[in-house]
This record gives structure tokens, C-alpha cells and sequence, in this order.
């Protein structure tokens, strides 16, 4: 399955001259952004390639609890005061736009290419070719960043398919069980909207009583079928919630509708909320990172950090090819890779899981309790409010304690009482040339 079979070589290192494998990245998402950023600082070469003609960052230090009376009711904030002396960093969160302007920003203009939309890819041993809707580009490496409906693996599938290399598990619709609205709004004013003069950024949540907006849909998608999912289609879920309320500061008394109509139309999206972990990473020159291979439900919180350190762990095994890598040794790296990283997904998939899990029957409990006349608004509130210490030390630890570095920038030492967990891609290092213009890789 050669790119050009008439070039085909014998693989002699000391007959050529240094070279790193040009990677090539699609999707310039959080995940596609964090490894520009870090290959930017080696000598790998790199491009990006984002389908959008621009990126839309849709996404906090609190995040706080309110009811349908507009009344504050709890704030969430880190598991732990003292996360600096548990885990040598003050824990927050953060305003994913702020986070993605920041990555961007590490990225020189001519490496990141918007607009291209990636069609078809071809790869084998002397490379791989993407053809885009406007040529095509070459490379050594593609890394496929691009989504949970990510173009990358869907070509990757089908060609490990045709050769029976796919497990039945991958093959499979991606399952979805939640759909949801999202959107920005255009700046506003201090007087619209008085909670944006705060110094912090703050997330207000409102547990609705009775309210049928938790809506199933099939449980199964086909990703190619575009017709319930257009602008009107968002329009219409518009509709269905703009009377409910919201809290924006003050004595504002605002719903949802006003924020609707703050919002530029084209900025509206609707979006499903897909959660597996697929079995395959990677094929021949290609490997996945972030949505496209493990997709999570936001409710854990968990997909852009996962995706960030998916992409920190892939650099330091790119990193640490040899020059002139063949296909064996690029596809080594990228098993390592998978295997650093796929036990730490799925720990993330089933704490997104099991908290999905909680708030749908607390809801739903909430939702039944409501008709028969007892008040139940507070329960969410309940829970999160007394939830036992140990069980908070435990998702927090689980967070925190996978703390991917770059090997090849000097390591962050500062102390802490949970260290973070083993990082055996740490140990890859980057090749030097001998006197007789070899190359070695330690891994």
C-alpha cells in the first residue's frame, strides 16, 4: 500500500542526512494546538490543517448553583484549598476561549492552515498524502485531531477494515444518548449583563424543576447524515427553552431567550454528546489524539485535558524517532503512546460516566417528585454540598496525579504530598547523530 511504489528504498541511515519526520495535523482543536505548540519547540517539522475558516472555542474559576427563582443556591469550586502543597499547582477553571487564544498563540501563522478540509489520505511506507479540497500535502506522520466525527479515523477505519484489522467494537456508529445548544453571545455590556464585570470567570448553572429539556434521541448516529443537525434544526430547540430562567447578576430577571438573541445565528450550534473509547489508535503512519479516539460527556470535565496530555505523551515518542524513521519504528511509537495513555481514558470514561449517571437520576427524581407536590430543588445541592470528603480526596487524586510532562524541556520538580503517577514516555529521547552520520533512538 505504497504513496509512490517505484521509490522504494533500502533503508541505509548512514547514506543520508539527518532528517526529522514531518508531522501532519488535522484539527486545530485544543488537542491539535497543544502538540503544534510542542513540536514548535524541537526541530520537528509541522503543519496544521483545520477544516473551519476559523475556529469557535465554545466553553471558568467557579461554577455555582441556582434555581428557577434565580437564587444562588451552592458554588462549586477546586476540590481542595491547599492544591498547591497537594499537587504542586494551584487548581482552576478556565475560560476554554482564554486557553485556546493562549495555544494559539504558540503556533507561528504559516504552520496553522484553515479552510481545508481533508478528503481523502493514502499512506504506507515511504509516507503518507492527504488530499484536501483545494491539493494535497505530504508528510511522515498523520495525526488525526479533528473531533469525535474525526475525518482521520473514519478514512483509517476503512482502510484497516479492507485488511480485516479492525475490531468489531470500532465498527460501530458512535453511540450518543444527550444532544445540546451551544452558542456565544456577542460582548456584553456591564448593564446587560452585570455578573461580566466580575474579575473571575464564573459558570452559573440552573437546576430546572420538572423542565422536559433532558430530551433522548437515538441512541445511534450516523455521522454522514446531516439533516436533523442544520441551522434550523437549532432554531427550533431555541424555541423550545427560551422562557427558562437565568442568572446574570444583579436584578436582572433574563432567560434564556435573551441570550438567544444576543447570539449571532451562524455561531449557534446544535451538537450531540457522544461518549466511547475507541480500541484503535493509530494505522501504519497514522495515530489519533483527543475526541477521535475517546470521547467523553462534558459533564466530567474531562475531554480537553485528556486531549492535552494525549498530545504532550505522542510528542515525546515522536520526539524520540531516529531520523529517517521506518514504519516499524514510527508504528513502536506510536503503540507506546497508546499505551501510556488508553488506561488513563478510560478512567476518565467511567468517572464521566458515573457523574452523567448521578445527575440524570437525581433529575429525573426531581422531575417525579415535583408532581406529587413535594419539594425537591434543593437535592443536587444536597448532594454535591455533603459529599464526603474521601470521595472528593478520590476524584481529585484521579485527576491530578496524571501529570504528563515534556520530556525534553526541563521538568517541573516543585514538591508535592500526592506525587503524580509514572510517565514512562519521559524516559524517550531524542536521537543524536554519531561520527559516521548514524542516528540512535533511546526509548
Amino acid at each position: 500500500m505504497e504513496i509512490n511504489p517505484a521509490v522504494t528504498f533500502k533503508h541505509d541511515r548512514t547514506l543520508m542526512h539527518a532528517k526529522r519526520p514531518k508531522v501532519l495535523i488535522v484539527g486545530a482543536g485544543l488537542g491539535g494546538l497543544t502538540l503544534g505548540a510542542i513540536l514548535q519547540k524541537t526541530d520537528i517539522p509541522y503543519e496544521i490543517f483545520e477544516r473551519a475558516p476559523k475556529v469557535k472555542p465554545l466553553g471558568s474559576d467557579t461554577i455555582q448553583l441556582g434555581n428557577e427563582n434565580r437564587e444562588l443556591q451552592f458554588t462549586i469550586k477546586s476540590y481542595f484549598e491547599d492544591s498547591t502543597a497537594k499537587f504542586g499547582a494551584e487548581t482552576r477553571l478556565l475560560a476554554r476561549p482564554d486557553l485556546y487564544d493562549l495555544f494559539l498563540k504558540q503556533v507561528p501563522k504559516e504552520n496553522i492552515h484553515f479552510g481545508k478540509k481533508i478528503l481523502t489520505t493514502k499512506q504506507g511506507g515511504n509516507g503518507i498524502l492527504i488530499r484536501c479540497s483545494d491539493g494535497t500535502d505530504e508528510g511522515d506522520i498523520l495525526v488525526g485531531a479533528d473531533g469525535a466525527h474525526s475525518s482521520v479515523r473514519q478514512n483509517l477505519y476503512l482502510e484497516l477494515k479492507k485488511f480485516n484489522k479492525l475490531p468489531p467494537a470500532d465498527d460501530v456508529p458512535l453511540p450518543f444518548s444527550v444532544v445540546c445548544m451551544v452558542g456565544n453571545t456577542r460582548p456584553l455590556t456591564v448593564e446587560e449583563a452585570p455578573l461580566v464585570a466580575s474579575e473571575k470567570c464564573e459558570v452559573v448553572r440552573i437546576v430546572g424543576d420538572n423542565r422536559p429539556y433532558a430530551v433522548e434521541s437515538s441512541k445511534l448516529h450516523d455521522s454522514f447524515r446531516n439533516s436533523e443537525w442544520g441551522p434550523e434544526a437549532a432554531e427550533t430547540m431555541c424555541e423550545q427553552v427560551r422562557d427558562f430562567p437565568i442568572i446574570v447578576g444583579g436584578d436582572k430577571k433574563l432567560t434564556i431567550g435573551d441570550l438567544i438573541d444576543w447570539i449571532p445565528k451562524e455561531s449557534i450550534s446544535k451538537v450531540m454528546l457522544e461518549e466511547k473509547v475507541f480500541k484503535t489508535w493509530y494505522g501504519c503512519r497514522t495515530v489519533l489524539i483527543g475526541d477521535a479516539c475517546h470521547k467523553f460527556n462534558p459533564s466530567g470535565g474531562a475531554g480537553a485535558v485528556n486531549a492535552m496530555h494525549d498530545a504532550v505523551v505522542l510528542a515525546n515518542y515522536i520526539n524520540a524517532l531516529p531520523f529517517h524513521p521506518i514504519l516499524s519504528e514510527i508504528e513502536n511509537a506510536f503503540e507506546l503512546y497508546r499505551s501510556d495513555r488508553i488506561e488513563w481514558a478510560e478512567k476518565a470514561y467511567t468517572s464521566s460516566q458515573t457523574i452523567q449517571s448521578f445527575v440524570a437520576k437525581v433529575l429525573r427524581s426531581n422531575q417525579s417528585e415535583s408532581g406529587s407536590g413535594r419539594q425537591t430543588d434543593d437535592q443536587p445541592v444536597f448532594v454535591i454540598k455533603n459529599m464526603p470528603e474521601f470521595m472528593k480526596r478520590k476524584i481529585a487524586e484521579q485527576m491530578y496525579t496524571c501529570r504528563p510532562q515534556v520530556a525534553f524541556l526541563p521538568l517541573d520538580k516543585t514538591a508535592a504530598l500526592v506525587p503524580a503517577a509514572h510517565q514512562p514516555s519521559l524516559s524517550a529521547k531524542a536521537p543524536v547523530e554519531d561520527n559516521d552520520s548514524k542516528s540512535v533512538c533511546v526509548v
